[in-house]
């Protein structure tokens, strides 16, 4: 066994209390912006939804328009044939 005698930290030492705030100083900091960062990732996951929301109705409209402007074309190339053939 060693003769060395053991040093017990003092916790009203004012260099470990210091070490000790320190620490807790940078744990609040640490979670304030992990909370700050997922209520930052929550809003542009919402804002992407949204978005992609936006997007497919844009998608939909298009398409719907599309598919009216077929439909008249063939209804008016229906009537231009029946009005030579006549």
């Amino acid at each position: 066994m060693s003769d060395a005698p053991t040093m017990l930290i003092n916790p009203f030492c004012p260099i470990t209390g210091a070490k000790i705030l320190g620490l807790k100083a940078t744990v609040v900091l640490l979670l304030t912006l992990l909370i700050k960062a997922k209520i930052r990732i929550t809003a542009f996951s919402a804002l992407g939804t949204l978005l992609l929301l936006l997007q497919t109705l844009v998608f939909l409209a298009v398409s719907g328009g599309l598919t009216l402007v077929a439909a008249g074309a063939a209804v008016y190339a229906n009537q231009q044939r029946k009005a030579v053939a006549a």
